[in-house]
C-alpha cells in the first residue's frame, strides 16, 4: 500500500550490477527502501553498450565509464525516491569519491524497450588505473556474479585504520591480484 501511495513522488530509474542485486550483500538497503516505499523492482536489465566491469579491492565490483569497451552488463533497474537516493548515494561514497552517479540506458534481459536510468561508475580519479589493470590480467566481467561475490569482504570485515579510496590506492600498487 505505501508503494502505491509513493507512485506519484518523483524517482530515479538507478542500474545496480553488484552488490545491491537481489542475492548480494548490499541489496538489504534496497529491501529497507521498498519496505518504506522508497524502492520498487523493475526487472532484469543489461546495458544498451558495452562497459568494462571489473573487482577491485575485497572484490568490490566497479562499472567504468567507457561505453564501447568490456562486455555487455546484465544487471538490475530499480525506481527509487528522492530519499531513497539519498542513501544509495552514502551508500556508494559519492560525498567521498569513490563512486559517481551518471545516466546509462539499459534495456530489458527479456527483451523490450529501453530505460534511461542512472548507475555508479568508479569514480574518474582511479577508474581508468582500475580498468588497465584488471584488463591486463583478463579480469573484465559482464556480471558480477556468486563467483566474483566469494571473496567480497564485508565493510565491517575490512581494515578501518584505511579509507576505502586507500585500498583502492594500495591495490592498484600492487603487483597481484
Amino acid at each position: 500500500m505505501v508503494a502505491e501511495a509513493n507512485q506519484t513522488i518523483p524517482t530515479t530509474f538507478i542500474f545496480t550490477y553488484g552488490t545491491l542485486k537481489r542475492g548480494f550483500w548490499n541489496h538489504t538497503l534496497l529491501q529497507d527502501l521498498m519496505r518504506t516505499g522508497d524502492a520498487s523492482f523493475i526487472g532484469s536489465y543489461r546495458t544498451r553498450e558495452r562497459f568494462p566491469l571489473v573487482c577491485g579491492p575485497f572484490q568490490v565490483p566497479f562499472l567504468i565509464n567507457s561505453p564501447g569497451s568490456g562486455h555487455i552488463v546484465e544487471g538490475e533497474v530499480y525506481a527509487v525516491t528522492n530519499r531513497g537516493l539519498g542513501r544509495t548515494d552514502e551508500l556508494e561514497g559519492l560525498s567521498r569519491g569513490h563512486y559517481i552517479r551518471l545516466p546509462i540506458d539499459v534495456e530489458a534481459s527479456e527483451g523490450g524497450g529501453v530505460v534511461a536510468a542512472e548507475a555508479y561508475y568508479a569514480h574518474p580519479s582511479y577508474a581508468m588505473e582500475l580498468w588497465k589493470k584488471k584488463k591486463e590480467i583478463g579480469g573484465v566481467i559482464s556480471s558480477y556474479s556468486e563467483k566474483e561475490a566469494k571473496g567480497y569482504v564485508k565493510r565491517k570485515d575490512r581494515p578501518q585504520h584505511l579509507t576505502f579510496l586507500d585500498h583502492i590506492s594500495l591495490f592498484l600498487s600492487s603487483s597481484s591480484d
